[in-house]
Order: structure tokens, then C-alpha cells, then sequence
């Protein structure tokens, strides 16, 4: 493949912006090299400038469940921007995308739209302390909540660390009520509420982690937190920004049964736009702003262009219901990478949930960053390289997940391990 515009681009990028790249996660830290810059998106594919074609498994990041320029997103799209970008005033929109999201997430009666995952995030924790009254909150090791001063926590390798800011510029008292603790580690969670219960405003975490690679919840995890936060009054906060829509139409808590007090929402429900959303017990939304203490406001939330995308792809997602084909994919995909690995005698496991999947090259089981941490990156930046040259756009790091679109066909699938068994088996000669 050429990457000489791509190449340029990025050394022009670099004299503008910080690192070339307005999101860390595009910079390629995990594998080395140079990201491709994308002209364009259609159905399953990418096309960068150099003109690549590049099957993609990356989804925006996880927006993309129905492909790339989805014709029912591209009209809603059009229509509304024939009426303007933006008003600072009420659409029907933000009611129509309000009903279509408490219809379809059994925990939300009311819910607040935001700009991003991190605004809807950091609003939910204000509230949750707001209406608690307390101060302190609970996170998860591997769970990544947004650039939240208050849940960027470093927990390393101790089993609970109190207020230590994993990035600069973030004050110790901005974490300082901060827990953070080993996901999916029921016993140390009970230890910390029979110690500190009645000081916590509540429990934040991912339902299904995408950012250290998929990870899912043990049934016993999700029943001790339900159980605990009741039982001393804090708040479970379901950060479904990922796994909203995604996993099942109603998310994480649909497929798993749970109903947490709040839920954070974002990229499908925008559908390719910069969104956000927070929402859940009407008790405890009431507490917002106008109608409540709790302040919480933004210009540009409930963009008329973003409320548009998300009402166009949930409408799309709830009349054809894609979900037990997506699985059906995802397994297929899912088996046929673990006997690509399998084959070429690399240590590996293949965890998945509804469409999104990671191969970690680490023979134990993902259950937590303990264990995640062990990956072998090295072989992982490796595949990276030899997929994407063979044409596949993978996450650029060995801790995300991949998302499986509407759009990847079967034949897609079978090129997909094809290429993955050439890459895992020159990614271990490379290594010897």
C-alpha cells in the first residue's frame, strides 16, 4: 500500500496540532508508524487519501453500527441542514430522540442531551452528588469514563488507590474522593462499602469495558454492585456510551437484566454527530437544572444535526432489529480469528459481546486490567501492521474493542480471517 500522502499530511498535521491528531487515540502510540488519513466512508469501508481501500472494524469508534453514509442518516442529515445548523432554542427533535431512547432503555425516565460521552459522564457523577449529598465515588480499574478530572485515576497494580491522578494537570483534591478498584472483584467491592458505604454517592462503570479490550461483567459483579448500592444508598451508573444500542437495543442492561439509576449514552444515539446523553430515575434527574439545584448547561446540546442522526439510526435500528445477525457475524468472525491464532500456536482469547469483540494475545482470560496488562503488545502492534496492510482497519491498540457494522458481509468475514491467519503467522515469524 502507498501512505505518501498520508505520510505528508501527517507531518503537516504535526506543525498544527498537538501530536497531528485531535484524539490520543488516533496517533498510533499503541503500534508505532503513521495513521492513515481518511477522505471518505461507504457502507463497511474507509478510503484514505492515498486511495486504499480499507475494510473497517474501528466504526468512529463505535457510532457506525449501520455503516458508513447510511442513506436514512444522509437524508436526516440534508433535511435538517436546509433549516439551519443551530438555534440555542427547543427542537422537536430533542423530544423525538428523547422518546426514542426512554422507550428503548428500561432504567431511563427522564434524560439530558449533552455534546460527548465526557460531558454526559462528568454531569451524571455532579448529579449523583448532588442528590446523594455525598462526596466520594467509585471506578473501575481499565474503565475509561471520559478526560473527567475526577475519574482520570491511576489504580496500577494496587488493589485500591485513593486519589492519585494518572495525568498532569489534574489537582490530588480533584481525585481525592475518587475509589479506584479491580472490575469484577466482588469482594473487594464489599470490603469498601462495609468500610466507606454510607460516604459514596455512587458506582460508575462500563457494563461491558471496551477500553482495555472487551471485557465482560461476571453475573455475581453485577448483582453485588445492584445489591450494595441499595443497601447503603448510592447510585449505580451504567457508562453505556459504548454498549448503548450496541450490544441489544437497550444496551448492556437489556441484555443483562440490570436496571442501574443512571445511564450515560453517546455515539450511536448521534449517529455519526458529536453527542451525548445522561439520563434515568426521574427522582434523581429532577434534580438537575432548571427543575433542580444541580447546574448542569450547554449551547450547542440538543443540536438539531446531531438530535437528526441519532433519531434517523435509532428508527433504522428498531424497525429492522439487525441484532442476532450482528451476533451471528461477530461469533462467525469471532471462531474463525481464535482458529487463526489457534493455528499458528499464538496464546490468545477472543472475547465478545453482541458486535463488539477484542483478540487479546494473552492465553489467560480478560477479566480485569490486571490481567489485560499482560497482553503481548508487541505481537498485537505486529497483526495491527500486517492487517492493515493487507487491507483491514483495526483499532490501533491491543485495549479497544471492534465493532462489527450491518454493512460487513459474510465474504467480508472469510477475508477477514483469511488475512488474520497470513498476519498472526508473519507477526510471530517477525517476532522470533
Amino acid at each position: 500500500m502507498q501512505h505518501d500522502v498520508s505520510h505528508n499530511e501527517f507531518q503537516r498535521a504535526q506543525q498544527l496540532i498537538p501530536g497531528g491528531v485531535n484524539s490520543p487515540a488516533r496517533a498510533f502510540g499503541g503500534v508505532g508508524g503513521e495513521p492513515p488519513f481518511i477522505e471518505r466512508g461507504s457502507g463497511a469501508y474507509l478510503y484514505d487519501v492515498d486511495g486504499n481501500k480499507l475494510l473497517d472494524y474501528v466504526g468512529s469508534w463505535g457510532p457506525h453500527i449501520l455503516g458508513h453514509r447510511h442513506p436514512a442518516v444522509i437524508e436526516a442529515i440534508q433535511q435538517t441542514l436546509a433549516r439551519g445548523t443551530s438555534f440555542g432554542a427547543p427542537t422537536v427533535q430533542e423530544s423525538e430522540l428523547a422518546e426514542l431512547v426512554i422507550d428503548a432503555v428500561p432504567s431511563i425516565e427522564q434524560v439530558r442531551m449533552v455534546n460527548s460521552g465526557t460531558e454526559a459522564t462528568m454531569s451524571a457523577i455532579r448529579l449523583a452528588r448532588g442528590f446523594t449529598g455525598r462526596d466520594k465515588i467509585i471506578k473501575f480499574s481499565g474503565c475509561y469514563h471520559g478526560h473527567v478530572d475526577s475519574l482520570l485515576v491511576q489504580a496500577g497494580s494496587a488493589a485500591l488507590t485513593l486519589g492519585t491522578p494518572s495525568s498532569p494537570g489534574i489537582p490530588a483534591g480533584c481525585t481525592a474522593d475518587t475509589l479506584s478498584l479491580e472490575y469484577n472483584d466482588t469482594q473487594q467491592l464489599a470490603e469498601v462499602f462495609a468500610a466507606q458505604g454510607s460516604e459514596i454517592a455512587c458506582v460508575i462503570l462500563e457494563p461491558v469495558v471496551g477500553n482495555m479490550g472487551v471485557v465482560a461483567p461476571s453475573t455475581e459483579f453485577l448483582q453485588t454492585l445492584r445489591q450494595l448500592c441499595d443497601e447503603h444508598g448510592a447510585l449505580l451508573i451504567f457508562d453505556e456510551v459504548m454498549t448503548g444500542f450496541r450490544v441489544a437495543y437497550g444496551g448492556a442492561q437489556e441484555r443483562f437484566g440490570m436496571r442501574p439509576d443512571l445511564t450515560t449514552l453517546g455515539k450511536i444515539i448521534g449517529g455519526g454527530m458529536p453527542v451525548g446523553a445522561y439520563g434515568g430515575r426521574a427522582d434523581v434527574m429532577k434534580s438537575i437544572s432548571p427543575t433542580g439545584p444541580v447546574y448542569q448547561a450547554g449551547t450547542l446540546s440538543g443540536n438539531p444535526m446531531a438530535m437528526a442522526c441519532g433519531i434517523a439510526t435509532l428508527r433504522t435500528l428498531k424497525e429492522t432489529d439487525p441484532y442476532a445477525e450482528l451476533e451471528r457475524k461477530t461469533k462467525r468472525l469471532v471462531a474463525g480469528l481464535s482458529k487463526a491464532a489457534g493455528k499458528a500456536d499464538v496464546p490468545h482469547t477472543v472475547p465478545h459481546v453482541g458486535s463488539m469483540f477484542t483478540l487479546f494475545f494473552n492465553a489467560e482470560p480478560v477479566t480485569n486490567y490486571t490481567v489485560s496488562s499482560r497482553n503481548d503488545t508487541e505481537r498485537f502492534a505486529r497483526y495491527f501492521w500486517g492487517m492493515l496492510d493487507r487491507g483491514f482497519y483495526l483499532p490501533c491498540s491491543q485495549f479497544e474493542a471492534n465493532f462489527v457494522s450491518v454493512c460487513h458481509t459474510d465474504e467480508d468475514i472469510d477475508a477477514t480471517i483469511a488475512a488474520a491467519g497470513e498476519s498472526i503467522a508473519a507477526a510471530v515469524e517477525a517476532g522470533e
